[in-house]
């Protein structure tokens, strides 16, 4: 499988969303399911399933233990503030755009 595109095919979109919180302001319940892969960079990303419904649930990064990333799209909230970076645009499908945002851009 291509790592480049793994999260596209984790989240079944062209792209993912996530926040990042501090660890220590971030609570967990309840239980999950742990799915480990190697990112295309080396690094060591798990990702957390409701075992029930496969739905994402949080993830960590080994490289930024510091943080958990949780899918915007689980908060379901339209009124989420808007993203301040853009990872890996470099790889995104030519047919998406990104918002007019004044979005920091790590490619």
């Amino acid at each position: 499988m291509c790592h480049c595109l793994a999260c596209q095919r984790r989240t079944g979109s062209v792209f993912g969303v996530q926040a990042r919180f501090r660890v220590e302001h971030v609570t967990i319940e309840g239980e999950s399911t742990a799915w480990v892969r190697t990112g295309d960079d080396g690094g060591v990303i798990t990702t957390h399933f409701c075992p029930r419904c496969g739905t994402t649930l949080h993830w960590a990064i080994d490289a930024e233990p510091e943080l958990v990333g949780v899918a915007v799209g689980g908060f379901a909230d339209p009124s989420f503030p808007a993203p301040k970076i853009s990872v890996y645009g470099a790889r995104r499908h030519p047919w998406t755009v990104m918002p007019e945002l004044d979005v920091e851009h790590w490619d």
